[in-house]
């Protein structure tokens, strides 16, 4: 018992220490030499579209994306995952079943950044692909400005909100106790699409501010974590939208 106590209470910790290092190496990373491979809203993605996406190049890509998530996302989720490490703590292997549940978790906003980053990277090029428009870069970071305000609120956002800011029902919801490893990843699989469902077009918004911004990221993820864990989080859903659709339509004014 006071060894389940003991490491109990050294989650919490670790979890901070893992997203302070996330941040750390981001915080580096955007100051190094090699901060073009995570500054790369529409206008920095130019040079990837002259040179190609590169296996190193998109192997960095998808690196800083990942630890974008651990910074980002992981804390948001934070509530989820300490309860199902109280629920799985009489489990010998209950690290491996959080690490499980984490893994599945992130393995969805992989995914989602392997596609965002696609869908970026074939944008970029047909607008610098094609003469006249290669001066109209602002297009996308307004089309992603309007899409995220709009986003904020449909019905998808708040039914997805509604799963994220209930951890317990959604644990029990999704755990029967048996098959632990096999159900443990599938939870955080479930989370994770939920987590993207709620949050998709705010973390898109990092392709129009420059994905490797710390400063952006902080408000970006302070904004979400508000949203899913604060008792009064959903009432700020619709302000951050009409903030992004004044934005959006502003850069629209500004350039037509």
């Amino acid at each position: 018992m006071k060894a389940i106590k003991f490491q109990q209470s050294l989650f919490v910790p670790a979890t901070v220490v893992l997203v302070v290092v996330a941040w750390l190496v981001l915080f580096w990373w955007e100051q190094s030499p090699y901060s073009h491979y995570i500054l790369h809203g529409p206008a920095a993605s130019h040079g990837m579209h002259q040179h190609g996406p590169s296996s190193p190049a998109v192997a960095m890509y998808l690196l800083g994306w990942m630890l974008m998530c651990i910074a980002m996302m992981l804390p948001t989720t934070l509530p989820l995952i300490q309860i199902f490490h109280r629920i799985a703590a009489s489990h010998p292997n209950r690290w491996l079943l959080v690490s499980l549940l984490i893994s599945g978790y992130l393995l969805v906003w992989l995914l989602f950044g392997v596609v965002a980053h696609l869908a970026q990277w074939g944008a970029t090029q047909y607008l610098f692909g094609h003469h006249g428009l290669g001066d109209k870069a602002w297009v996308l970071s307004t089309a992603l400005l309007l899409t995220a305000g709009a986003f904020q609120f449909s019905q998808l956002k708040y039914q997805c909100l509604d799963k994220c800011r209930t951890p317990l029902s959604f644990v029990m919801s999704y755990w029967r106790g048996s098959h632990y490893y096999r159900q443990a990843w599938l939870l955080g699989l479930h989370h994770g699409l939920y987590c993207v469902g709620c949050c998709w077009a705010l973390m898109l918004l990092m392709f129009a501010v420059g994905t490797g911004s710390v400063a952006w990221m902080l408000l970006l993820g302070a904004v979400m974590a508000i949203e899913k864990n604060v008792s009064w989080g959903k009432q700020i859903a619709k302000p951050v939208g009409y903030v992004l659709l004044l934005w959006g339509g502003g850069l629209v004014i500004q350039n037509i």
